[in-house]
Parts: C-alpha cells; sequence; structure tokens
C-alpha cells in the first residue's frame, strides 16, 4: 500500500456512525467469568446489582449472546455531536522515524471532555434518566472520565457526584473545574465524607489514593442517596459494550480504503479504551475470518497484565463492590503517584483478561519517561498533544514502526489515540525540566498487594 493511497484524515459520514454497540462476548468460546457476591460466593444476580447500577444497564452487563445492540436514536443524537471521529495517516511521524509502516490513529479527543469517555457517558446517563432516577455517583482518575459523565448529566439533567483520585485532584485542577462547570460536584478521594474513605484514610494516611478507593466511596454515596445510582468508566462489560463504537468506526474507515491492519494498540487501565478499539477486529479473529496483532499498553508503575494475577478479587480497595475474575495487583495496591492517572487501577477488565488468558492478545509495560519521550515527539509532527494515558500506546507503536524500520517489514499500525493532554501540563512540564522519574514497584511491593487478593475457587 503506498502512503497516498488514503487520504491524510479519513472522515465517515453522519450515516455511517454504527447504529449497534458490538458484544465481542457473543463471539467469545470462553466467557469471561461472572462478577460474584462475595456474600453468597455465587454469580450476581440483576436483583442483588439492582441498588448498584441502572437496570437496563445491569441487561447489558449479564448479556454474553446478543452480538449486536441497538444504540437508542437519543444516543446516537448526543454521538452526532462529535461522532463520527476521524482515522488519521500519521505520515509526519512516518517521515520522522524513517520507516515503511504505515501508523493510524483514531482520535476519540474531538470533544470537550477530551476524550472517548463520552461513548459510553451518553450512554449510562440516558439509561439513569430513562429510569427516572435524580443522579448518579462515580470516580474518575485523570479526570476525563469524571468530565465525561459531568457532560453527559448536564446534557440529560442529572445530578453529578464525582470522587476524584486525590493525587490527580490536586495535579489537574482545571480538569476539576471543567467538571464543576458542568454541574457536577467533586471530592478528592479518599474523603472524610464516606465511611470507607475515613476508614482508607486511617489505614493509610496521606494517601495519594486510588481508583479503588474512589470506586468505594462512589457506590457508597450511591447506595445511601435516595434516587441515585452509581455509574463506571471503565472495567465493566456495559462500558467496553458502548466503547465499541470506536471500534466499529475504525474498521468501517478501514474497509472503506482498503486498510488491513496488522498490529492494533491501546492504552490499558481497566480497559475501556483498548476494548473498544479491538472489539470488532476481535471478533473477526475468534470466529477465524482475519488475524490481527492485538497489543495492550499498560504503565510500569501498575502492571495488571504483564504481573498481576488472574484471579478473583474485589473491584475496590473497601470491598463494598462484587469481586470480578480479571488480571489484579490486589484491591489494596495503591500504585505510585504517576502522571497517567487513567491507567491507576489495580486491575482489568475480565473481558479482556479472559482474551489475555487465552493467548487471543499481549501486552507490554513501559516506563513513565518513554511514554513522554514519545509524546512530545508525536505531538511536534503531528500537531496534537496527547493525554498521558494515550502516549503509552503511542510509545508502543513507535517501537513497532522502528522495528519495521530494522526488518524492512511494511506493517500496518493503528493506535488508539484515546484524548488529549492539555489538562496535563504539570506532568509535561516534569518531563521537561527533567524532574520526572520512572517508578518500577518490587516482587516486595506487589506481594503486598497479592497477599489482599481473596481465595476463591469457582
Amino acid at each position: 500500500m503506498s502512503k497516498l493511497d488514503v487520504p491524510y484524515k479519513i472522515y465517515l459520514e453522519e450515516s455511517e456512525i454504527p447504529s449497534s454497540w458490538y458484544n465481542v462476548r457473543a463471539d467469545m468460546k470462553n466467557k469471561p467469568a461472572p462478577l460474584i457476591n462475595p456474600a453468597t460466593m455465587k454469580p450476581m444476580t440483576f436483583e442483588e446489582m439492582q441498588p448498584v447500577f441502572c437496570d437496563e444497564l445491569i441487561r447489558q452487563e449479564l448479556d454474553d449472546t446478543t452480538a449486536y445492540i441497538p444504540i437508542p436514536e437519543r444516543i446516537l443524537s448526543a454521538y452526532k455531536m462529535y461522532r463520527p471521529s476521524p482515522l488519521t495517516h500519521a505520515v509526519f511521524l512516518e517521515e520522522l522515524l524513517g520507516t515503511p509502516a504505515h501508523i493510524f490513529y483514531k482520535f476519540e479527543g474531538n470533544n470537550t471532555s477530551g476524550s472517548h469517555k463520552l461513548n459510553s457517558a451518553m450512554a449510562q446517563a440516558y439509561y439513569a434518566k430513562m429510569q427516572g432516577l435524580k443522579g448518579v455517583t462515580t470516580e474518575t482518575g485523570a479526570g476525563q472520565w469524571g468530565t465525561a459523565l459531568a457532560m453527559a448529566c448536564s446534557f440529560f439533567g442529572l445530578e453529578c457526584k464525582v470522587y476524584m483520585v486525590k493525587v490527580s485532584y490536586e495535579q489537574k485542577p482545571f480538569r476539576r473545574e471543567v467538571m464543576r462547570t458542568y454541574g457536577a460536584s467533586v471530592t478528592p478521594s479518599p474523603s472524610m465524607e464516606t465511611n470507607i474513605g475515613r476508614k482508607i484514610n486511617a489505614e493509610h494516611p496521606n494517601t495519594t489514593g486510588s481508583l479503588g478507593c474512589a470506586i468505594s466511596e462512589a457506590v457508597e454515596a450511591a447506595v445511601s442517596t435516595e434516587g441515585y445510582r452509581y455509574v463506571l468508566g471503565s472495567v465493566l462489560n456495559q462500558v467496553l459494550l458502548h466503547q465499541s463504537v470506536i471500534g466499529l468506526e475504525t474498521k468501517k474507515a478501514c474497509e472503506k480504503y482498503g486498510i488491513k491492519p496488522d498490529i492494533i494498540i491501546g492504552c490499558a487501565g481497566g480497559g475501556s479504551n483498548l476494548g473498544g478499539l479491538i472489539s470488532p477486529f476481535m471478533g473477526e479473529k475468534l470466529r477465524g475470518e482475519a488475524d490481527y496483532q492485538f497489543i495492550a499498553v499498560e504503565p510500569a508503575s501498575c502492571p495488571s497484565f504483564t504481573r498481576g494475577k488472574f484471579a478473583y478479587d474485589f473491584c475496590d480497595t473497601g470491598k463494598v463492590c462484587p469481586m470480578a475474575k480479571m488480571y489484579t495487583l490486589g484491591h489494596d495496591f495503591i500504585p505510585s503517584a504517576n502522571h497517567a492517572g487513567g491507567l491507576r487501577y489495580h486491575g482489568m477488565s475480565s473481558i479482556l483478561s479472559q482474551l489475555y488468558h487465552d493467548g487471543m492478545m499481549e501486552a507490554r509495560a513501559v516506563e513513565q519517561t518513554s511514554v513522554f519521550e514519545a509524546a512530545e515527539m508525536f505531538a511536534r509532527v503531528e500537531g496534537i498533544l496527547p493525554a498521558p494515558e494515550s502516549s503509552h500506546a503511542i510509545r508502543v507503536a513507535i517501537d513497532e514502526a522502528l522495528k519495521c524500520k530494522e526488518t524492512g517489514e511494511e506493517k500496518t499500525i493503528i493506535l488508539g489515540l484515546t484524548g488529549t493532554g492539555y489538562f496535563d501540563m504539570v506532568a509535561y512540564e516534569k518531563y521537561n525540566n527533567g524532574t520526572m522519574s520512572d517508578y518500577i514497584p518490587t516482587d516486595e511491593d506487589l506481594a503486598k498487594g497479592f497477599a489482599t487478593i481473596p481465595n476463591v475457587n469457582l
């Protein structure tokens, strides 16, 4: 394929926005293990989930067989504010690297939330509104999910309560203010306003927090507030379902211009972006119709896939949520205060964990300074300042392109550019000043987290 065969930016027509979400579980021979109730040690039922989640979202969470789920017209109308998103040919990055590889990126940052998170936020807020709820609670790491949910709640007329990981709350005040501008209340987590927050603060004085902590607080707030439910921005089956619009649009663009990807790369924290990007391509692989190399990229400071254990564990630090079978570092593991806040989760999506366990995809862990090196290289030639999370995928895409330079192979690489980094300037400042450091947990550090994983044999 010549570099001139496709436009620099591939825009689909509005009519080509997917009308249904794709549920990769329908094509998985080995289904992801069900969430289990720690009180009964049995799979969670619809009724047991109702006090926490919206009814329709529970149905989507439990549906392992329906391949395509129609997107309600009201959600499609909301999507049209910022979708379809472009698939861009990174010709300037290719030129800089001197590689024969073809690099494309699916850019999800062209909305005020600055990321792909709005795809699920709009859906979850819609279902909450249709159920007649007053508001929702959630957690957020870097703030992209919290921003997206604040926007979606504003759009559908819902109240929104966000618990933001403390280190990100302090490092990213402008992200916090965007949430407040859209009407959300934002609390640094762990806080002193919930029982779980007070307990975590007592056990871990001066903690910088984690997504696991913030989830616990958000769930407690939801179940103790009448007319509220909890919504989550990653990890859950329902979220990966909503995010499949990313991969469906990418696949449509590839088919339109005859692009055959060899490698598909996404950053991985809880799994929403990666799962959404690869789902329709993974479906082809599962059905034996095509083959691709899928690479999940995670921070070396929070290496769930590459150094975690595949086991049932609590989804939150306070142990108020169900247990999920996933690659985990232990629900009590609190990552270092690295700057890729959206990737600071102790576990990984059950769907992606099962696919990884079955050898359908691979994972890489990369250090923070190398991630920011890749981010600045990309920004200087492609004109987009990428989010630190997205830059993990950029790092590995560059590495793979350089391998092609060595071997002369003309591979096609697609990466997920999940969002922009304009609220991450403290991190960029530290990198540019040479004060950013890398942290890789020792085996002893990880052992402390592993010790908290419950012994579940199902």
